[in-house]
């Protein structure tokens, strides 16, 4: 699925960068905020729900060609981690959902079948 039809369905705050790659593919999804589980288990493609909003998270989504972070619960990212997203070129979004909910309403909309 387009990241950028995948957005249009979302409840979500697009928060980098401002334009977003029309080709970039989203296969699946990913919760989890220790970050060795992320390295361990995300795949390539996917989209990572979670509550972390330091700058580290931007460099394990650019380690595992992660496209879209989502940040649960209304978590917003610091200024650093930001401003990072924008030079490596990360879509971070916030929703006011529960990573559950958001996880939910990406498996209706097709992702992990």
């Amino acid at each position: 699925m387009k990241l950028v039809n995948l957005l249009k369905e979302l409840d979500a705050a697009l928060l980098t960068p401002d334009e977003i790659d029309p080709s970039l593919e989203v296969t699946g999804c990913y919760c989890g905020d220790l970050l060795s589980n992320v390295m361990a288990h995300a795949k390539d493609g996917d989209i990572w729900l979670t509550i972390q909003t330091h700058q580290n998270i931007i460099a394990v989504a650019v380690l595992l060609n992660l496209h879209c972070i989502i940040l649960v619960e209304g978590n917003l990212p610091q200024d650093d981690t930001l401003q990072k997203a924008k030079k490596e070129g990360i879509v971070i979004l916030s929703s006011q959902e529960t990573a559950y909910q958001v996880a939910g309403r990406l498996h209706d909309l097709g992702l992990g079948r």
